[in-house]
């Protein structure tokens, strides 16, 4: 994991009072006319559960989550506003949004360049709250907000939890916190009844391993390789021989969520370290969350037959968002690159 870092952010958190209406634009681009229609808005009874209650009832059902991530302001607010409710839309069982952040050390080139991005379009935590306050109640699945520890010193511990508690947040990530320097947050985010959801690497040693898994909330997120974020264009074929292990290793246990944040995987490193894997799996009936760079249809219907949980895509969609000629144009490539890799689970 990275060290604790506390050097200042661009996220300036200002007392200026914030609306939908304020939120910064992309160029001279307005959102499209299309408003997408939230699952909420469907069926008036329906509201978002926790992390863990959602992979509970999901496998109840023998279903396979679908997480996207995206980063909040990129290309600007009211877009991420409109991209959580097209998420939404098209049936994601979880949402991971990240909070922007100027010193990202566990993001690959894809997700720092969204991150400096919202931040020169003056993106801050305030008005990411006040965005979250208007949209949480209007989607059906639950928000897991993904920052890095900064922000939460800067408001203070205590007012970020009941913070973003009160608008309707489900899940924390803070991936820059040790497990030694968690006990603090871990007992704020159970007083706010957030699940902090905690981080793990293949060459953790076991008896640390299973202190982070006892540990965390919601589900493990085990960090495929030593790396950063950044999606991978194919699956190596040697990955179909890891599949068959993966699958032989984990029967009879809760199950794996494969995430796709987590990437510039060494398949050298991963077989070396696939024992790793399996203590992990053995230890936990919680879901935990396991890196692959995936990006593509077939990378999740593949990787959907480990039995897995669920699967995480992150820069694939980043990318997408952030580099679309218009906001228009990357809601609607949200909304066709969701649906295809969400047909893939079963």
């Amino acid at each position: 994991m990275a060290a604790l870092n506390v050097t200042t952010s661009f996220l300036q958190l200002k007392n200026d009072a914030y609306s939908l209406s304020r939120f910064p634009s992309h160029n001279k681009s307005t959102l499209p006319t299309k408003r997408f229609l939230p699952m909420a808005t469907l069926t008036a009874s329906s509201r978002a559960v926790g992390l863990a209650d959602t992979f509970t009832r999901l496998k109840q059902n023998g279903k396979v989550a679908f997480i996207p991530y995206i980063t909040a302001g990129d290309p600007d607010l009211s877009t991420t506003a409109e991209a959580l409710k097209v998420l939404d839309s098209c049936g994601c069982d979880i949402i991971e949004l990240g909070v922007p952040y100027s010193d990202p050390l566990a993001d690959g080139p894809v997700i720092q360049a969204a991150a400096t991005r919202s931040l020169a379009r003056g993106t801050n935590l305030n008005a990411i709250i006040l965005m979250l306050k208007e949209v949480v109640p209007q989607l059906s699945c639950p928000i897991a907000l993904f920052t890095y520890y900064n922000p939460i010193l800067k408001r203070g511990v205590e007012k970020f939890m009941s913070t973003i508690k009160d608008v309707g947040v489900h899940g924390l990530v803070v991936p820059d916190v040790p497990l030694e320097e968690t006990e603090f947050l871990r007992k704020e985010a159970l007083k706010h009844k957030l699940e902090l959801v905690l981080l793990t690497t293949l060459t953790t040693p076991t008896d640390r391993m299973k202190a982070i898994v006892e540990a965390s909330e919601g589900f493990v997120y085990l960090v495929s390789a030593i790396g950063v974020t950044g999606a991978r264009v194919s699956i190596n074929n040697r990955v179909q021989t890891l599949i068959q292990d993966i699958k032989e290793g984990l029967i009879g246990v809760a199950g794996v969520v494969l995430v796709a944040n987590w990437t510039n995987l060494w398949w050298m490193v991963l077989m070396a370290d696939w024992p790793s894997i399996v203590d992990l799996a053995s230890t936990t009936t919680k879901p935990v969350a396991v890196g692959f760079g995936i990006s593509k249809p077939e990378h999740v219907k593949q990787i959907a037959g480990w039995g897995a949980d669920g699967v995480i895509v992150g820069s694939a969609i980043v990318k997408l968002l952030g580099e679309a000629k218009s906001p228009e144009e990357g809601l609607k490539e949200l909304e066709n690159f969701t649906k295809s890799l969400k047909s893939a689970l079963p």
